[in-house]
């Protein structure tokens, strides 16, 4: 496998070091304190509007911090086609900002003209391979730029499916060019509810496709029938056995740009600096690619 050089792995603007995703309730303590951040990530759906505090909040973030863009809404493994409207403002996002990556899931939430709240996952089978395909050439033609995409947290298996997610992902950079977000707590979670192993999935994982790395918390519960059932709520600290998985991955990548996610029950600012800075202490244990290839 070629391992790509630490300058191809770090997207222009964004650092190989921790992030953290902006919320509003963060931002003013965030301009006067000045943290040791690499970059925030923002949801593209939060800035669809021309104007307002959204935008005067980003702008002056814009102007301290790079920022990576992650898109939620654009359901990208839809039977349907994408929408148009909603492609053109995120290609107007990514011109107004200019974001040093762009991201979106392998999920879809859109039907006719119903949309849902949660990310829902695809078969993997030969036709939705060629629809997603298609969406993601799509994106990367109007937007102008490469995309990134996220491997789902998933709590059914589909009988259809005729390939692994790991074949799939790896078809889908072939066919497309577009990059990996590669989600560790999404890995975790997934192996739990499949009882599979977490640490050969991210083994077989393509990691020189990867441009960004998520880490967030999940809750634990358990389904009809007794057994562990993890549920990506993104409300908590990352679970100590996603720590050992960053770990382990970054041991084998070198430093890539990793962000922190909590979406719901949002804490006080420093509480998620904390995380930030505990993903800072992964990387900075890691030696860069092109220094453990030299040695």
């Amino acid at each position: 496998m070629k391992i790509p050089k630490e300058s191809e792995r770090t997207a222009a603007g964004i650092p190989a070091r921790a992030g953290a995703g902006l919320k509003g309730e963060h931002v003013s303590e965030i301009l006067s304190t000045r943290p040791s951040v690499g970059f925030f990530e923002v949801h593209a759906e939060n800035y669809m509007g021309a104007g307002g505090m959204p935008h005067r909040q980003l702008e002056a973030i814009r102007r301290e911090y790079p920022i990576s863009l992650h898109g939620v809404g654009l359901s990208i493994g839809a039977e349907g086609p994408l929408d148009k409207a909603h492609l053109q403002r995120l290609k107007a996002l990514n011109e107004r900002y200019e974001p040093g990556l762009f991201s979106e899931h392998l999920a879809w939430s859109t039907h006719d003209t119903t949309y849902y709240n949660d990310l829902l996952p695809v078969p993997y089978d030969e036709e939705t391979l060629e629809r997603v395909c298609d969406h993601i050439d799509e994106v990367q033609s109007v937007v102008g730029r490469r995309m990134l995409l996220e491997n789902p947290s998933t709590y059914v298996a589909f009988e259809q499916s005729t390939m692994s997610e790991l074949d799939f992902l790896k078809q889908i950079v072939a066919r497309t060019g577009c990059g990996l977000l590669l989600d560790v707590n999404n890995v975790h979670v997934s192996c739990v509810n499949h009882e599979r192993s977490a640490e050969a999935y991210l083994a077989e994982f393509p990691v020189e496709h990867v441009g960004e790395i998520h880490l967030g918390g999940h809750a634990p519960d358990i389904d009809d029938e007794g057994r562990p059932l993890l549920i990506d709520a993104h409300d908590r600290e990352v679970d100590e056995a996603v720590w050992r998985l960053y770990e382990i991955l970054i041991a084998r990548t070198g430093p890539l740009p990793t962000l922190i996610e909590w979406d719901n029950d949002l804490p006080a600012w420093p509480v998620l600096l904390r995380e930030v800075e505990l993903a800072h202490a992964v990387l900075d244990r890691a030696q860069p690619v092109e220094a453990r290839l030299a040695g």
